[in-house]
C-alpha cells in the first residue's frame, strides 16, 4: 500500500476517522444529497428553455456529469482521503492548487445545505403556517446536526429510511402517471420529451444545451461520497463504484420522472416560456391536472423531509472537508479534532455557518434567490481542478503507472471543458460571488505562505 493509500490517521498522533460505512451507505449519502426528485422545482424552467425536450436535457446532463464522476473514481483510488477534491488537487497539482480546490468546494458544501434547509422550512411553513419558516429551518438544522454528531453510521441508517420514503413517493408518482397515460393518453407527443414539443418551432440543440447548464446543478452532491473515503470499509474501490453508481441511479430517476411529467403537462413549453411565474409550479400543476391534489401533497411532504436530509448529507461532507483542510494546517487546527472517530468540531463549525445563512435567508422574501444564485460556481471550479489533478497525477507526475491517454488526458480535459462552459453560463451574480470568494481564498493562502514552514 502506497503512502497515499494509508488510512487516515492524523499528523501528530491525532485520532483518525472511524471506518464503518459500506457501499449502500455511500450511495445513500450521495442520493440523499442529490435528492431523487430534484427536478421537481426546475422542471418548468428546463421545459421552457429546452422547447419541451426536458428528458433529453437530463440525458445530456447525465453524460456531462459522467466525466466528473469518472475523474472522482480515478482519484479516490489513488488518494483515498477525507477532503475529496482538496486532497486530489493537492496530490496531483500541488499544495496551493489543493487549497484553492478545497476553498472553492467549501462555498458549495456550506451553502447547498443552507438552500436545502431553507427549502424544508418553506415547505413546512406551507403545511403549518402558524410556525414561521425560519423556525422550521432552524429545527431542521438542529435535528440533522444532532444526527451527524451522533456518528456517520447512525446518520446513514436514518438517511436510508428517509431515502426509502422518497423512492416510494417517486414510485407512486411513476405508477400513477403510467396509469393515467394508459387510460387517457399523453398531452404531448410520446417522443416530445426527447425531441421537443414543437410549440416553439423546430428542435434546437442550442436550447437543449442552455437548459443543460442549469440541469447539471441537480447533480451537485454525488461528489460528497468521496468525502467519506476514510470511513468506508473494504477499500477505496468501493468509493469509486459508489460515485459512479450514484450518478447512474440519479440520471435514470431524473430522466424517467421528467419524461413522464412532460407527457402529462397540460400546457406547452411555449406557454411556460411566456409565463415564467408558472414555471416554478409546472411539475405540481401537471400532477394536479392529471392525477389529483393528493399526489401533489404527498410529493410536497416528501420534498420537505427529503430536503432536510439532503442538508444532513451536505453538512456531513462539509465537516469532512473542513476536517481535512485543518489536518493539513490550511484551516484552524481545532477543526481537525475528532471524538470517537467523529469530526465533531468541524461538523459544528459547518452547522453554525449553514444555520446563519439559512435563517438569514428564511427571514427575507428574496432569500432563496440569493442563496441559489451563488452555490454552483464553487463546486464547478473545484470540479475543473479535479479534472486537472487527474492529468497532473497520471500524465505529468507519472505516479499512476503507465499513462492511458483516453482515461488520464482525454476524459478529464473534456470534463474540464464542460465545467468551464457551465461556469460561463452561470448568472452574473454567481460569477461575481465566486470571484470574490476565490480572491479571499488567495489572500488567505498568501498569508499562510508567509508563515513559518511548519505551519503548512
Amino acid at each position: 500500500m502506497s503512502p497515499m493509500e494509508t488510512p487516515a490517521g492524523a499528523p501528530g498522533g491525532e485520532q483518525g476517522l472511524r471506518r464503518s460505512l459500506g457501499f449502500r451507505d455511500l450511495v445513500v449519502y450521495g442520493l440523499l444529497f442529490i435528492a431523487p426528485m430534484a427536478p421537481v422545482g426546475v422542471f418548468g424552467a428546463l421545459d421552457a428553455t429546452s422547447h419541451g425536450a426536458v428528458a433529453l436535457v437530463y440525458v445530456v446532463a447525465t453524460v456531462a456529469m459522467a466525466f466528473t464522476a469518472f475523474s472522482y473514481a480515478q482519484m479516490v483510488r489513488v488518494v483515498p482521503r477525507a477532503g475529496s477534491v482538496f486532497a486530489y488537487a493537492r496530490a496531483g497539482l500541488g499544495k496551493e492548487a489543493g487549497f484553492v480546490a478545497g476553498w472553492m468546494a467549501m462555498l458549495d458544501y456550506l451553502l447547498i445545505p443552507a438552500v436545502a434547509y431553507l427549502f424544508s422550512g418553506i415547505a413546512m411553513n406551507a403545511l403549518v403556517p402558524g410556525v414561521p419558516r425560519w423556525v422550521w429551518t432552524a429545527v431542521a438544522v438542529l435535528v440533522t446536526t444532532l444526527l451527524n454528531l451522533w456518528g456517520v453510521r447512525v446518520a446513514a441508517r436514518v438517511g436510508f429510511l428517509v431515502l426509502a420514503l422518497e423512492i416510494v413517493v417517486l414510485l407512486v408518482f411513476v405508477v400513477s402517471a403510467v396509469v393515467v397515460l394508459a387510460r387517457d393518453g399523453a398531452q404531448r407527443g410520446w417522443l416530445s420529451p426527447l425531441s421537443g414539443d414543437g410549440s416553439q418551432g423546430a428542435f434546437a440543440l442550442s436550447a437543449v444545451l442552455a437548459a443543460v447548464s442549469v440541469a447539471v446543478l441537480s447533480y451537485l452532491g454525488f461528489d460528497a461520497i468521496a468525502s467519506f473515503a476514510e470511513e468506508v470499509t473494504g477499500g477505496s474501490g468501493k468509493v469509486a463504484r459508489a460515485v459512479l453508481c450514484c450518478l447512474a441511479l440519479a440520471g435514470v430517476l431524473f430522466i424517467a420522472q421528467t419524461y413522464l411529467v412532460a407527457l402529462l403537462a397540460p400546457v406547452s413549453s411555449a406557454r411556460l416560456a411566456d409565463d415564467p411565474v408558472r414555471q416554478g409550479t409546472a411539475f405540481y400543476d401537471a400532477v394536479d391536472a392529471s392525477v389529483g391534489t393528493w399526489l401533489h401533497d404527498l410529493v410536497a411532504v416528501s420534498k420537505a423531509v427529503g430536503a432536510a436530509f439532503a442538508a444532513l448529507a451536505g453538512q456531513a461532507a462539509a465537516g469532512r472537508l473542513l476536517f481535512a483542510m485543518s489536518r493539513e494546517r490550511r484551516l484552524p487546527r481545532v477543526l481537525s479534532r475528532t471524538d470517537s472517530g467523529v469530526p465533531r468540531a468541524a461538523l459544528l463549525c459547518a452547522a453554525v455557518i449553514t444555520l446563519v445563512a439559512a435563517v438569514w435567508a428564511a427571514r427575507r422574501d428574496d432569500g432563496m434567490d440569493h442563496l441559489v444564485s451563488v452555490v454552483d460556481v464553487g463546486a464547478l471550479t473545484a470540479f475543473t481542478l479535479l479534472h486537472a489533478s487527474v492529468v497532473g497525477w497520471f500524465a505529468v507526475r507519472r505516479r499512476g503507472g503507465a499513462v492511458v491517454w483516453w482515461r488520464h488526458v482525454v476524459v478529464p480535459v473534456a470534463g474540464a471543458g464542460i465545467t468551464v462552459l457551465v461556469i460561463f453560463e452561470a448568472s452574473g451574480a454567481a460569477q461575481v460571488v465566486g470571484a470574490v470568494w476565490l480572491g479571499v481564498g488567495l489572500v488567505v493562502s498568501s498569508a499562510q505562505r508567509g508563515r513559518a514552514p511548519a505551519a503548512d
